[in-house]
């Protein structure tokens, strides 16, 4: 597999931010040296309890580190991820 860096997107729906954002922020924290930037929305403004969000994060790594991200956070429970590598 190539060591050529690659420029993505990687969307994640939060289904109860409440409950699940700890264990995303952990796995963000653990690979922000890929991370370019992030963005994320509260999908319901006035939400309290149960609320949805999506974050979006453009990285920058290889095919496989991209891909083991996406997956690390399809294991968790409440999340939904999808990348878009970009410079393939």
């Amino acid at each position: 597999m190539s060591n050529k860096k690659q420029l993505a997107a990687i969307t994640i729906l939060v289904k109860d931010r409440q409950k699940h954002s700890n264990e995303v922020q952990r796995i963000l924290t653990d690979n922000g040296h890929i991370i370019m930037a992030r963005l994320g929305v509260n999908l319901q403004r006035a939400c309290v309890e149960n609320c949805t969000g999506l974050i979006t994060v453009a990285v920058e790594a290889t095919k496989k580190e991209i891909n083991d991200l996406t997956k690390k956070l399809n294991k968790l429970y409440g999340i939904v991820a999808k990348n878009n590598i970009m410079t393939e």
